[in-house]
């Protein structure tokens, strides 16, 4: 039996390319699965004949609101694998059939949020209602935290808008979180989301002029580079600003915590995914909305990409990146990939010396060759892009560990 990761991901490659047929084939073997009393035979043969209709009519005429079909045709498909990949979680034992929950335990609401792949409404009321009782706080927090953790797993339209409608409660730590994990999801989602029009629009609604939303936009970016330990020894922060049981949820055991300074919480073991989201959020939907052409947003989002290393979105503004990195090394707070951007501004601006003094200086600063090129060689087509020949960067590389 093929790995339920690997199918679902498939069909979330295949649907994402908008090829019905292909993820059909994968949901037919798991209706097969689960036999013939399943309660979605209907849904699929709908879904396969409306997509076969789609098909003739492309053969011989030209209808032009056939994309905009497609597109809603996409998403009922996406939806009935939801519905179906819940299923088929259950009778594999990946997930527990369960419903029910102490909403006075936070054990309870841990467990229940984390693990549920079928949620009942009465569930988004208790969070709703929870996330307006500053008594509660506390326990809708563990709930907010406990569905993201899920949704990454198992997608559900019902959990993403009952987040969105959370992102405007009273409790201003609860509206924050949620906030920021549905920019997460959003993020995560991309491809999937642009065919989800009115969880865009709730979106977009709950945002308003989408100023509070740029700000968690950019307190996420910057959580990469921040730990839990450092916010502490800032005083930012201390423990007792979150309940133990929301804690102990996230891993928070004072390794180095994704974190941001606007109640935006993410566990130690998920850096990874993170630095994953951070890199491919230039690329989303849900950076399009937030920024679009504002030229302000832009700056502003560029330099903290660039304020954690990363010089995705400033290639074009060297002289501000420049004259940056120069104020963060002269202050000795410089990290390699620090010298290393620098050393990038030089080498467009014709210093190929002190480009490559800098370039040295990191590759001191980094344990081995490993280190330094896993910093340095993601940028080779930037910088061959503008201009600097490819055998130059060969040469640079050669040089930095021929031991000269």
């Amino acid at each position: 039996m093929q790995n339920i990761e690997d199918q679902i991901n498939t069909i979330e490659r295949a649907l994402g390319e908008r090829m019905v047929n292909h993820a059909l084939i994968i949901v037919r073997s798991w209706l097969v699965e689960l036999g013939e009393d399943n309660p979605y035979e209907h849904a699929f043969t709908d879904i396969q004949q409306r997509y076969n209709d789609l098909f003739s009519d492309w053969l011989s005429t030209d209808d032009p609101e056939r994309e905009d079909t497609l597109d809603r045709l996409t998403g009922d498909t996406y939806r009935l694998v939801d519905a179906v990949y819940a299923s088929i979680r259950i009778k594999r034992g990946l997930s527990p059939e369960m419903h029910g929950f102490n909403g006075d335990n936070p054990q309870s609401i841990m467990h229940y949020f984390s693990s549920c792949v079928s949620f009942r409404e009465s569930d988004f009321e208790w969070l709703r209602t929870a996330a307006d009782d500053s008594s509660r706080s506390s326990l809708a927090l563990i709930a907010v935290a406990a569905i993201a953790k899920n949704l990454r797993e198992c997608f559900s339209e019902q959990a993403f808008y009952a987040l969105i409608d959370c992102s405007c409660a009273s409790s201003q730590v609860v509206a924050q979180q949620c906030l920021a994990n549905v920019m997460l999801l959003l993020a995560h989602y991309d491809v999937r989301i642009d065919f989800f029009p009115d969880l865009q629009n709730a979106f977009m609604e709950a945002v308003g002029d989408g100023e509070s939303a740029f700000e968690t936009l950019v307190a996420l970016v910057r959580s990469t580079k921040v730990s839990l330990r450092d916010l502490i020894a800032r005083q930012e922060i201390t423990q007792d600003d979150m309940p133990e049981e929301l804690r102990n949820l996230l891993g928070m055991t004072g390794e180095e915590t994704d974190i941001s300074s606007i109640a935006s919480w993410v566990p130690a073991s998920e850096t990874e995914y993170m630095s994953g989201i951070v890199q491919i959020l230039p690329d989303t939907w849900v950076y399009t909305a937030l920024i679009g052409d504002n030229s302000e947003r832009r700056a502003v989002i560029a330099m903290t990409y660039l304020s954690i290393g990363k010089m995705d979105l400033i290639w074009d503004h060297i002289d501000r990146a420049s004259a940056y990195l120069v104020q963060k090394l002269r202050k000795g707070k410089g990290e390699a990939i620090d010298y290393i951007n620098y050393g990038h501004c030089l080498m467009l601006q014709g210093d190929r010396m002190m480009a490559f003094e800098n370039y040295r200086q990191a590759r001191m600063m980094c344990k081995g060759a490993k280190e330094f090129y896993a910093l340095f060689r993601p940028d080779r087509r930037q910088l061959v892009d503008r201009g600097v020949p490819l055998e130059q960067v060969y040469l640079i590389e050669d040089q930095l560990f021929s031991g000269n």
